[in-house]
Parts: C-alpha cells; structure tokens; sequence
C-alpha cells in the first residue's frame, strides 16, 4: 500500500534529522563547545531571526526544558502578525539588525545563533555582522541547499553562511517545502522542525557536559506542573535583569 502524505512527511523529517546527525557531527561540536564555554563563563546564548525564522528565537525563551540563559532577538514588525508582507520585505532592509541590536547587549563571550533558511536577506547577515563585531560568536542555522541555489539580496553580495563563525545546514530543500502533494504542489516544510531539534540538541547537550563537570546550569521547568509554580516565579528574578522581556 503506498505511504500516506502524513507518512511521507514524517519519513522526510526523520532523513533530515538523521543526516543533520551524522554529516553535521563536527558542526554540531563545535556549536556545543561555544555554547558550553559561553554558559561555564555566565555569558549568555541568543537567538534572532525573522519571518518564519522567529521561531526558533522564540523556541529557546522562558522554555519549559530550556535554559535560562537564553535570549530571543526579537523585533515585532520582522514577526508577522503585524503585516506578513511587510515582514518580508523589511527584512531586506540595511540597517534594520543594527537598530534592532541596539536594545540587546550582545558581547564577547556570547554566542548568537542566527537563523534563515535561505540566508539571503540583509538583516540576518548584518545581524551576524554586527554580533562577530562586537566579538560574539556567531553560527547560522540555514539551508545550505537553498543558499547554494541563490545569491544575497545583501549590498555585500554575501550570504549568512559567510559571514559567521560556524554554519548548522538544516539539512532543508530548496525552498523548504519537501513534499510533492496533489499533482504539483509543494509542501511539508521542514525548516522549523530541524532548527528546533538542532537548537534544543545543542543546548542540552552543552548543558550535559557542564553537569558531568560540576557545573549546574538554570534550566526552567513547566510553571504548569503541580508545584513548579514557585520555582519558576524565584528563577525569574534570578535572570530578569539580564534577559529583555522576562
């Protein structure tokens, strides 16, 4: 019997996830490593992106599983729900990441993840530029098959894979809809369900290595669970003046 639209998309993912993986493996050390270091020295681990890339900011904020040392780079009118093509063409603006970046004090010892899928658009390169400026480390969550098939929409002629320090492939297509559905639509996109799994991989596993070495990490627990009401409310105090937003 032939596989179920809902099946083929979960065998996509679960390849995407497996290749990310196995041929990401160096990456994904080395990603670990500067998160591992950036929390052992108090520094704090930040994540910008803009459209459907938001997400993944948001994914690692005041989570129930995440670290508390996270923080989302966010900038409302690059998030949709105040004009979806507004959105997209503001995120080709120069100069947007660096008023953006202005309200976040990323600093040496940092990391920033940046994430786009495409890595084309002018303020997810100089959101990474301006970060490895101010001597944070910067890695960008994009799709390598889609950036090889464009070019930037940047003045610099780059994309966001050149212009960080380390590079995570999501392991997408072309456009990230993986799916051939109906007779030539395409659809199931990927990108969000391998960045939220590569994003959430790192970070506890970076969070692993410091228990093995003694080292605790705050990592929020669901306010939802009987009796964990208190424990969320006493860690953010802890964090609130150092995290925007909390």
């Amino acid at each position: 019997m032939a596989a179920t639209v809902r099946q083929r998309y979960r065998d996509t993912v679960v390849s995407i996830l497996d290749r990310v993986l196995t041929e990401q493996s160096a990456a994904l050390d080395a990603a670990c490593d500067a998160v591992t270091t950036a929390l052992a020295t108090d520094h704090l681990i930040y994540v910008a992106g803009s459209g459907h890339s938001h997400i993944l900011a948001e994914e690692v904020f005041y989570r129930a599983g995440g670290i508390a040392a996270a923080q989302a780079i966010l900038d409302p009118d690059l998030m949709l729900h105040l004009g979806a093509e507004r959105s997209t063409l503001l995120e080709r603006e120069e100069g947007r990441a660096a008023r953006v970046l202005a309200d976040y004090p990323v600093g040496p010892g940092d990391v920033v993840f940046i994430a786009s899928n495409s890595g084309r658009n002018a303020y997810p390169i100089e959101m990474a530029q301006a970060c490895k400026a101010r001597g944070a480390t910067t890695i960008a969550l994009t799709s390598m098959r889609h950036a090889s098939a464009i070019t930037s929409r940047h003045g610099s002629g780059r994309l966001l894979y050149q212009v960080t320090d380390l590079v995570l492939d999501n392991g997408g297509e072309y456009g990230d809809a993986a799916l051939i559905v109906g007779h030539d639509r395409h659809m199931g996109p990927t990108s969000t369900i391998s960045g939220v799994f590569i994003l959430n991989a790192v970070l506890a596993e970076a969070v692993d290595k410091l228990a093995a070495g003694g080292v605790d990490v705050d990592v929020y627990q669901s306010a939802n669970m009987q009796g964990a009401e208190a424990a969320a409310e006493e860690m953010i105090r802890r964090w609130q003046s150092r995290i925007r937003g909390l």
